[in-house]
């Protein structure tokens, strides 16, 4: 089975609303103020995913910032997912900020068959991720839901791009640490977060959580696959596209050309999350 966690499905209207939907979120605005910037629906996910035999995805929406627009791109994916046959796998987005009103959205994406909460971008959402008493509530109802928290991560040196932010390996090590029974998922290689493990007490800290591989071949050389699975192990590795970002293939040409075990690659491309997500 191959499985890719990270992919980003959005409402088709959104497309012909795109100025609109950009005025009123923040995080759209960054991301897809690029008329450029590709937007994608279930279809044209199911399609590319029959091309390169990825058996599930599991699907994102924003960190958004306007509440209606998040409630509609959620309600987007959970029919989505409904309608796939289990092959797509709806997480929700919120914003910790919203208080109780993220809570209700949480629960009411959960009775539709949401299976965790993300993708969290902190930056455009404006929030400290490190702040242990604003992230509890929403962190508490994951753990007692048995849901996934995704959040995206961003590496402190490199090049700038649209989204980059600065949720860092330092900030992310404290928001592990204040919750370190919850299940978590950082995005883009945990911005460099990995590497920290060669510390032991980071590695031993590091039981829940996991890396999914997302924009890969834009942040670091092929060779992070063997660094990272020599470090953490491979285990702590998730599939993940970016999708439509980037198309599934690339991704998978990535995983397969590496020098990584066959048994590493198995975890890598669907194992891994196929235990997580209790498939």
């Amino acid at each position: 089975m191959i499985i890719d966690f990270h992919a980003h499905l959005y409402p088709p209207s959104f497309m012909v609303r795109r100025e609109e939907i950009i005025a009123r979120d923040e995080t759209f605005a960054l991301l897809f103020g690029n008329p450029k910037a590709r937007i994608a629906s279930a279809p044209e996910l199911l399609l590319a995913m029959d091309k390169a035999k990825v058996d599930v995805t599991v699907v994102l929406g924003l960190g958004w910032t306007s509440r209606s627009v998040a409630r509609e791109a959620n309600e987007y994916i959970l029919r989505a997912a409904a309608s796939s046959d289990g092959r797509l796998v709806p997480f929700c987005s919120v914003n910790p900020n919203w208080g109780r009103d993220a809570l209700r959205e949480i629960e009411r994406c959960v009775e539709r068959g949401a299976r965790g909460i993300g993708e969290l971008h902190p930056d455009t959402q404006g929030f400290d991720i490190a702040d242990e008493g604003l992230m509890a509530p929403i962190m508490d109802a994951a753990r007692e839901m048995g849901l996934i928290v995704l959040v995206h991560s961003s590496e402190p040196v490199g090049h700038c791009y649209a989204g980059k932010g600065k949720t860092t390996p330092d900030k992310l090590w404290s928001f592990i640490q204040n919750f370190p029974d919850n299940r978590i998922v950082c995005a883009h290689w945990g911005g460099g977060l990995p590497f920290y493990a060669l510390m032991p007490e980071v590695r031993e800290g590091l039981e829940n959580v996991y890396f999914d591989t997302a924009a890969s071949p834009f942040l670091y050389t092929p060779d992070v696959f063997e660094s990272v699975a020599s470090i953490t192990g491979a285990e702590r590795i998730l599939l993940g596209t970016d999708y439509p970002l980037l198309t599934q293939a690339r991704l998978l040409r990535q995983v397969h050309g590496s020098n990584l075990t066959d048994g590493e690659k198995r975890l890598i491309l669907g194992k891994n999350g196929q235990s997580l997500l209790n498939l």
